[in-house]
């Protein structure tokens, strides 16, 4: 019988094979390249979320830091000594710049370090500080013994804070009622209140808002009526936008 083959089978088989095995020649050569850049692609997303940690570490570091000040750090001014300090933390770190302008702190995570990954601003700063109302001297004192208290408070933020209503506690042997509260730079105050606030009782408007410039002390007086007050006085005074501010007056130790 014949061979029906052509004579030249054999050599186009193995011109196949030969194609073949350089086809899966380079399939292996570019699987053994992907894999190794795709682990090295790996590691960006990873950096990332590691510096975005960070830099929200270094806004808490960043808090810790003014408040453990003394005296604390609360003012624009004071905060410019956050500008470009730096603390290595893990596989990277943070570097923070305050913007006393816009009081606003940039808190920048480097994984590795000088190479910013991530950064987290935070506006309005010095109110996670504690900053707004505070006592201030002179010490509070009784106008009336018992019965009416003059105390001075300061705004220590950078914006104007508006008081518009109040709460409050004191102590007493009897049910006291206040009765009024005035407010201003310098005397002659304006009166803020008129009515019959009983102590603990829920918040309520004053009659008007008081507006406290940036760094404006300004002097209050409280009244009650008829019953006399035997001990600590806190007052609450909240703002347009939501904000309290508890000022701890204690007990006056002297008479104005």
């Amino acid at each position: 019988m014949k061979n029906l083959l052509p004579k030249n089978s054999k050599g186009i088989s193995v011109i196949f094979l030969v194609i073949a095995m350089l086809l899966m020649v380079t399939i292996g050569y570019v699987f053994s390249y992907l894999i190794p850049s795709k682990q090295k692609s790996v590691i960006f997303p990873i950096q990332s979320t590691q510096a975005f940690f960070i830099a929200q570490s270094g806004v808490e570091f960043a808090v810790r830091y003014a408040i453990s000040q003394t005296p604390p750090w609360t003012t624009t001014a004071q905060l410019n000594g956050l500008d470009a300090m730096t603390r290595n933390l893990g596989a990277g770190r943070f570097v923070l710049d305050y913007d006393s302008v816009f009081d606003t702190l940039h808190s920048w995570g480097e994984v590795p370090t000088n190479t910013e990954r991530r950064r987290i601003s935070v506006s309005n700063f010095t109110r996670f500080l504690g900053a707004g109302l505070k006592l201030v001297t002179p010490d509070p004192c009784w106008i009336t013994e018992n019965q009416s208290v003059r105390f001075f408070i300061k705004n220590e933020s950078p914006s104007n804070i508006t008081i518009h209503d109040f709460s409050a506690t004191w102590s007493q042997n009897k049910p006291a009622r206040l009765r009024e509260i005035y407010m201003g730079e310098s005397p002659p105050l304006t009166r803020r209140y008129r009515g019959s606030y009983g102590n603990g009782d829920i918040e309520v408007l004053l009659d008007s808002d008081q507006t406290v410039t940036p760094n404006q002390t300004i002097q209050v007086e409280i009244y009650w009526h008829l019953e006399r007050i035997n001990g600590t006085i806190v007052i609450i005074f909240s703002t347009t936008t939501g904000e309290h501010f508890t000022i701890t007056v204690g007990t006056p130790s002297s008479t104005c």
